[in-house]
């Protein structure tokens, strides 16, 4: 039935987002979480946390993360950003640098999230093609535009690229805001971040919900010059003061200051990437090198969506994408070595 009210109904097609099975006996390996816990802190902050907070509403600044954020990237106070996840951060980020006339541009195989606020935000916005080799041509960002997004690494690809490959794109779009996405930038070698000195066009943007196992907490920043951090707050003072909680603050806190926890977890995840990495390949499959927490491949013999299908059966869960030029891949989240055991004798068996 169409009712009449739904002429003024904003019509996108919404980003779709990994499954989430609530049976217990399952392998999930589908959206990229981190296998292993938070920092031991966290938890402490979580169980003593005084419930009689809860009434009061959240520093609307969020100062705490931000000043532990900003002393942790060697960046001044205020140039740091802090949001509900880095979704509602890149969101944040496409209402404020986004308001031109000129379409924006990313590419055409990354993270479906951006289509879509551009869509709700009524953004024009043009693609630019990967290579065969799923890379990004920095060429392809040298035209006029109203701003750049790309993921660094890019997803559901792997891929990374190097510093210099940014600084290309910066100094030619100067009158362009640059973000980039580096969501899985802790699992690669290393961040674009030593070009913010250099650059005023360039927001980053970090998520807790990878490497630092906060994906549930839903903790998200960007790190940028103060001018630009200064405007994100007006758009956000603009929609909603109080983002984060008490406990999404506190803890958020709390995982920054344990370093070295950090990086073990963060290690531990690179090491099983390598080893199933090359397993995989032993038996048929094929992809880029991943600078992730994930694996993106295609086996040479059975289709994507077969093994995926197979897999499920068998209650292991990973990301099957039905765009064209990657139906046929695999997105495989890097979990426990038990975990990934199972799923490669799960394979092996399909695959035979």
């Amino acid at each position: 039935m169409q009712y009449k009210w739904m002429d003024n109904v904003r019509k996108v097609e919404p980003y779709v987002a990994g499954e989430q099975p609530k049976n217990a006996d399952v392998i999930k390996l589908n959206t990229n979480e981190n296998p292993y816990p938070p920092a031991p802190e966290v938890r402490s902050i979580i169980n003593g946390m005084d419930t009689d907070i809860l009434r009061k509403y959240p520093d609307p600044t969020i100062s705490d993360l931000v000043n532990a954020l900003a002393d942790y990237h060697g960046v001044g106070h205020d140039q740091v950003f802090a949001g509900v996840g880095s979704d509602d951060v890149l969101s944040v980020a496409f209402l404020t640098f986004f308001a031109g006339d000129k379409p924006i541009i990313f590419p055409d195989i990354t993270y479906a999230f951006y289509p879509v606020w551009a869509d709700v935000y009524r953004i024009p916005y043009g693609t630019a093609p990967v290579g065969a080799d799923f890379r990004i041509n920095a060429a392809d960002y040298m035209k006029e535009n109203g701003g750049i997004v790309i993921a660094n690494p890019n997803a559901p690809t792997s891929i990374w690229e190097a510093v210099d490959f940014f600084e290309e794109i910066l100094k030619n779009n100067p009158s362009s805001m640059v973000i980039v996405d580096e969501a899985y930038v802790d699992f690669s070698n290393g961040s674009v971040l030593p070009l913010l000195e250099k650059y005023d066009n360039l927001l980053i943007v970090r998520t807790y919900s990878k490497s630092r196992s906060m994906a549930g907490m839903r903790i998200g920043y960007a790190i940028g010059r103060p001018e630009a951090i200064a405007a994100m707050n007006d758009i956000k003072q603009s929609i909603n003061s109080y983002t984060l909680t008490q406990i999404a603050i506190a803890s958020g806190v709390a995982s920054v200051n344990d370093e070295k926890y950090f990086a073990l977890s963060c290690a531990k995840v690179v090491a099983t990437r390598d080893k199933y990495d090359a397993v995989l390949r032993s038996i048929g499959f094929s992809g880029p090198k991943s600078q992730t927490n994930f694996l993106f491949f295609r086996h040479e013999r059975v289709g994507g969506n077969e093994i995926f299908k197979r897999l499920r059966e068998q209650n292991i869960f990973v990301r099957h994408f039905s765009k064209p030029a990657i139906d046929d891949y695999l997105r495989i989240t890097i979990g426990t070595d038990e975990e990934m055991e199972r799923l490669t004798q799960a394979l092996k068996d399909i695959v035979k």
